[in-house]
């Protein structure tokens, strides 16, 4: 598997660490409406969808759940580069013949509990594809095959067909980038999300550097502005700041 999939170190890090709080936030916010089908998605391209997709997903099979990963980005799919598997077929099989067995299209990945619904082939028209009722079927399918289906999307100010799987999901984790996101890209992103009226669980904040090389931690609001941070030291804090960074 990736080397960026750092849920498979066996060494402890801020990290790691972070994906177990991103874990048992959501836990925590399934409690009163159960989280069956979790989309993840960011503003634009590289900003770590795939990578925070794939870990979380780690995270979760880990913690004992049946977790199933659909990789939904047919513009450019990463997760079988991710996890090191073949994509000869996948989502878009399934989408093209009422006839495919989704059972037969899931790979079994190096985590146990962990299965991945590679995209398959790219077609011509993803967004017109990704808004049927056939795919609509499919993921009603893959929720009573998992207790948990992860969806990583395309980046959601980019491709219109993010916001209309946003319908489906049971709640939406939206990943910024502290290198890479705009103020005005993350604005958008998120109206784009409320437009349509999807569930947002929170907003994840990767690649923070703070003053020694190489410190990252990952920042997770829940959308009802409270929030809790947690950096590579272990040290947490929490408070209420309308889900915005310092910088």
């Amino acid at each position: 598997a990736d080397s960026k999939l750092v849920m498979l170190n066996s060494r402890q890090n801020g990290t790691s660490e972070a994906f177990h709080v991103l874990r048992t936030n959501l836990q925590f916010a399934s409690v009163d409406r159960p989280l069956g089908l979790v989309l993840v998605t960011s503003p634009s391209p590289a900003e770590g969808k795939s990578l925070t997709s794939a870990n979380l997903s780690v995270a979760l099979a880990r913690s004992g759940k049946r977790v199933i990963l659909v990789d939904t980005d047919l513009h450019r799919p990463n997760q079988h580069q991710i996890f090191r598997l073949i994509n000869h077929s996948g989502l878009t099989n399934a989408l093209l013949s009422d006839s495919s067995k989704i059972e037969g299209l899931l790979q079994n990945t190096v985590i146990d509990n962990l299965r991945l619904l590679t995209t398959g082939p790219l077609p011509p028209n993803p967004s017109e594809i990704l808004s049927t009722k056939r795919m609509q079927e499919i993921l009603t399918q893959l929720r009573g095959m998992a207790d948990i289906v992860i969806l990583d999307s395309p980046p959601v100010t980019v491709v219109a067909d993010t916001a209309q799987i946003a319908t489906y999901a049971d709640g939406v984790v939206l990943v910024l980038n502290a290198q890479k996101t705009t103020r005005d890209a993350a604005k958008r992103a998120l109206g784009a999300l409320t437009q349509v009226k999807a569930h947002m669980l929170g907003v994840l904040l990767n690649g923070v550097s703070e003053k020694n090389p190489g410190y990252h931690y990952y920042y997770y609001a829940t959308y009802d502005n409270n929030y809790s941070r947690k950096d590579a030291s272990g040290k947490s804090e929490s408070g209420k700041n309308g889900g915005k960074s310092s910088k």
